[in-house]
């Protein structure tokens, strides 16, 4: 579906589009794969991986930004939308820039790629925008919401649009793995609570997620990689063995485990060999049996949390992850 194709990310010099980039022009050979971010800066470094590839092209714009959009989803058939802000206490502490880039980014993108005859949207979502106790997942959730009815909002149009989910990215900037090996030498490491778990993702799982959706998708879906969780505490003993680990107490707006499927999505939610897909409520969309697409409906009381996994990343594994990887965490 991708090859030969015009494909747009949205906030393309994330951790999320250092990956996806190179593996979709490794595997798909687009004709163009477009980076469409607000930093020159960290373009001007992205672009320098590239060379003198005339596929991929940068361009300067915000979500925010409806006109800027129209112009550079003008020719492009397929759409990432991986913009966001997107850390929690950031989005605590300034509300209206969240929800201005969350949510009103997210409508301006819906309308834009229905005016340009996008055929296909996928949208990054997050475990946050599940039963969400903070800000930013209550604006991914907004977002969630409002891509899934941008199927039926585009009347006649073809354009489509599917959500992907997934919790915390492996040794992405930002992120725990990275925090902790920051800080080992100190031979201190703060932990937010001793019973708190997380689900373990990499970006590579995250692209072809992504992929998926795109091959799969009917409009309206939102699939849900089935990955490991792991405590905290186990990850701090991973990096660093012999530290002490110092509770330091939830931070604002902060979840003790992630949840990317809760009970009121039960209902809709059907189960697969490597993921899970919640289809809409609305329209009868969850009966569509090309929207099921051989899926098997879970029980009513089903939730897919950190804490109630089947899948636990162990001390062993999570070692040779990082020491495969060394090179790059933190970098993206």
């Amino acid at each position: 579906m991708l090859k030969n194709s015009n494909i747009l990310i949205t906030g393309g010099t994330g951790s999320f589009g250092h990956t996806f980039v190179p593996l979709t022009l490794a595997k798909y050979n687009p004709k163009r794969l477009v980076i469409y971010s607000r930093d020159e800066m960290k373009q001007w470094e992205m672009a320098k991986l590239y060379g003198n590839d005339d596929r991929v092209r940068f361009f300067i714009g915000d979500v925010r930004d409806k006109d800027r959009l129209a112009r550079a989803l003008n020719g492009i058939d397929y759409v990432v939308h991986a913009a966001a802000t997107k850390i929690v206490p950031t989005a605590e502490y300034n509300p209206f820039e969240c929800v201005k880039t969350n949510v009103i980014g997210a409508m301006n993108l819906i309308d834009t790629c229905i005016d340009q005859g996008i055929k296909r949207v996928v949208a990054l979502s997050t475990d946050k925008a599940s039963s969400p106790a903070n800000l930013y997942g209550a604006t991914k959730l907004t977002s969630d919401k409002l891509f899934i009815a941008g199927n039926s909002y585009a009347g006649g149009n073809e354009t489509r649009f599917a959500v992907v989910r997934y919790g915390n990215v492996m040794g992405s900037r930002g992120s725990v793995i990275p925090f902790f090996m920051s800080l080992r030498d100190k031979g201190e490491l703060p932990i937010t609570d001793e019973r708190m778990t997380r689900f373990m993702i990499t970006l590579e799982q995250g692209v072809d997620l992504v992929w998926h959706a795109f091959d799969d998708m009917v409009g309206g879906e939102i699939y849900v990689k089935k990955i490991p969780s792991m405590k905290v505490t186990d990850i701090a003993k991973t990096i660093a063995v012999n530290a002490i680990q110092k509770i330091v107490g939830i931070r604002p707006g902060e979840k003790l485990h992630e949840q990317m499927i809760g009970p009121e999505d039960a209902p809709y939610t059907y189960e697969y060999q490597e993921h899970y897909k919640i289809l809409p409520a609305i329209h009868n969309w969850s009966q569509d049996p090309k929207r099921i697409n051989g899926g098997k409906l879970v029980n009513s009381e089903f939730t897919y949390c950190s804490d109630n996994n089947n899948d636990w990343l162990s001390v062993d594994k999570l070692t040779s992850w990082i020491e495969k990887n060394k090179e790059k965490i933190g970098k993206i």
